[in-house]
């Protein structure tokens, strides 16, 4: 039996105007697609370049999706120095989306490499817009180990301000809706904050354990919290270590002044695995800054943040 539903004439148009309405957004990574679908809510479902489980640093864009940056409306991406394949494709193709590169937003509090932790406002202008280090943004698909540190988004400071961002950029070219974009970022925000707080109860008892971990991608979430990174295996993500930066790194290791060391997602952990080996060293599980692993959606940032302050605390809290 085949059963037929109708609807007036008049909701059919009034569903396919508000649809219009939407701005078609695409955005690069997993924590930046988080935050734009925490905003757009109901209204629409951005698109994520970065698939589930790729690495956002030697990542290769499908002609599918090159055709999803023309068509956009917005662009929202985390900026040159996380994802500079992404500057390269928009340098190339013709597109009159509105784009949002989170780290040059006066908004976001950025560090440079080094910093330990510290909000480098040395290149502020008198507008309070960091300007990042010309540097930064290399050549490679690997970001350099000197100037601006890309991994913003694992400061909640900068994802709760980014929400207000995103909700006046979408509102502007969807005033209709501005108003539940507003909502939904300060119901975004307030989330954020709550497991900004449960995460600070979780690592306080460990903050002053030191720890080693893949690569240098940690400044702003140790900064944070108050954690102390011991060192790193890898300076870049896609930079081998020297053979003088692994003996340097296997004597802190034997000394037995760091607890624990993490693999990450996305990265063989052999070298890490032998490295540790015949040390005092705890291995832990791997950490994935990135939420690569994670299902995408406006869930993955707090379980991304909340995931990372548990797989540092189920090590460090034992050793």
């Amino acid at each position: 039996m085949r059963y037929t539903i109708s609807f007036p004439l008049t909701t059919l148009l009034l569903a396919n105007t508000a649809l219009a309405e939407v701005p078609r957004v695409v955005t690069d990574i997993p924590p930046v697609h988080s935050l734009v679908s925490m905003v757009m809510g109901d209204l629409g479902n951005p698109d994520m370049l970065v698939d589930q489980g790729a690495d956002a640093h030697s990542f290769q864009l499908r002609p599918s999706q090159a055709t999803s940056l023309q068509d956009a409306n917005v662009i929202i991406w985390m900026g040159h120095a996380m994802t500079p394949w992404l500057e390269r494709t928009l340098e190339g193709i013709e597109t009159k989306a509105t784009q949002i590169e989170l780290l040059d937003a006066p908004v976001t509090e950025t560090l440079t490499y080094g910093d330990d932790g510290a909000h480098d406002h040395s290149a502020e202008d008198a507008t309070g817009a960091s300007e990042p280090d010309p540097q930064a943004a290399g050549e490679g698909e690997d970001h350099p180990h000197d100037g601006l540190d890309p991994h913003a988004w694992l400061d909640p400071h900068n994802a709760t301000a980014w929400l207000s961002l995103i909700a006046a950029e979408l509102s502007a070219l969807d005033p209709e809706n501005a108003a539940t974009y507003a909502a939904n970022a300060a119901a975004g925000a307030a989330q954020i904050v709550a497991v900004e707080d449960e995460i600070k109860t979780l690592l306080a008892p460990v903050a002053a354990k030191p720890f080693v971990v893949y690569h240098d991608a940690y400044g702003y979430f140790a900064g944070h919290f108050g954690l102390t990174v011991a060192g790193e295996l890898a300076i870049g993500d896609a930079t081998s270590p020297s053979a003088a930066q692994l003996a340097a790194l296997r004597e802190t290791l034997i000394s037995g002044s760091p607890v624990c060391i993490f693999p990450e997602a996305n990265h063989d952990p052999k070298l890490l695995t032998q490295i540790a080996d015949g040390t005092p060293i705890v291995i832990g599980d791997a950490l994935d800054p990135e939420g690569s692993a994670l299902p995408p959606g406006a869930a993955l940032y707090t379980d991304l943040m909340r995931g990372l302050a548990t797989t540092l605390a189920n090590c460090l809290t034992k050793s």
